[in-house]
């Protein structure tokens, strides 16, 4: 009767151990799914916040296409930024072709 019970306990006994483990490790998972969805959102909201803003004056830029370069200029400041990679196209056109890019986008 005592061994019987003996064993009885021990079943109960890795029973909850496991109850424990599995509960822990379901918790576990939701906090990691709950910090992942509050960091997308955050970073979602920042992205709102801040794309398309000028960075000098925070109005909104405009996405203009000039020769086959994308600038962003501000629609208050006109001030003109440019992506990475788009320097460099710049700095890849024949001399004259820069020249009169530079011309179009300063309106000269």
């Amino acid at each position: 009767m005592a061994d019987e019970r003996r064993r009885e306990d021990d079943w109960f006994q890795r029973n909850e151990r496991e109850l424990l483990e599995a509960a822990k490790a379901s918790r576990e998972k939701r906090e990691k799914e709950r910090a992942a969805k509050e960091r997308d959102e955050e970073r979602r909201r920042l992205r709102e916040q801040h794309y398309m803003k000028c960075p000098k004056c925070g109005h909104d830029l405009k996405e203009e296409a000039l020769e086959g370069i994308n600038i962003d200029r501000c629609t208050h400041c006109e001030g003109i930024y440019l992506d990475a990679g788009e320097l460099d196209k710049l700095f890849l056109k024949k001399d004259s072709e820069r020249k009169g890019l530079l011309r179009k986008v300063l309106g000269i």
